[in-house]
């Protein structure tokens, strides 16, 4: 069950230590729109810095030779003001959800509904789950948001295997994450 408990602690994994998130440099197309994004699971988070070391070399933000990144860790101190949501499961409104934010113009009424929201919570769809999702969005599986194409990207996606995200899309709900440290995470060779 996911929660927004105050003191819950979270992750965040990136090549640069984080202390103060900010919006504008926040992805837009991403689960759950635009948003920073961070997990209670610190092996996910660690997992994620390596993929956000390719992208910053890639798009010439760091060295190439920048071997490793950092953890930076959060606590929660949730404003009563928040309006928050949270998906408890991987299911077809979940999908929706994380369709309509994914691929511009798809599922309009979800991605509006879920703008009113300082924070959504659910699971994430790891770079194990973007395949079926990228799948499903180009209609691989019949149309997207038919009965058939969600049940069998439901089904693909094996929901309890998922891990869990929090998007904090606004300003207020940043202003709710309190930095507690960062770790400088090594990469394997």
């Amino acid at each position: 069950m996911l929660d927004f408990t105050d003191g819950l602690i979270l992750y965040h994994g990136s090549y640069c230590e984080v202390k103060k998130p900010l919006l504008e440099r926040c992805a837009r197309r991403k689960d759950f729109g635009q948003g920073f994004y961070l997990t209670t699971s610190k092996d996910q988070a660690i997992r994620f810095l390596k993929t956000s070391i390719a992208k910053a070399f890639a798009n010439g933000s760091i060295k190439e030779n920048q071997d490793y990144g950092y953890l930076s860790i959060f606590q929660l101190r949730p404003s009563p003001e928040l309006s928050t949501y949270a998906f408890d499961d991987a299911n077809v409104e979940w999908l929706h959800c994380v369709a309509a934010h994914r691929k511009r113009l798809l599922f309009l009424d979800v991605e509006d509904a879920m703008a009113k929201y300082d924070i959504i919570a659910g699971k994430i769809a790891d770079d194990a789950t973007n395949a079926t999702l990228a799948a499903y969005l180009v209609g691989a599986f019949g149309i997207a948001g038919s009965k058939e194409a969600d049940d069998f990207c439901i089904k693909q996606l094996l929901p309890n295997k998922l891990k869990d995200q929090y998007c904090f899309k606004t300003t207020a709900a940043l202003d709710c994450l309190h930095f507690v440290e960062s770790e400088k995470i090594w990469l394997k060779k």
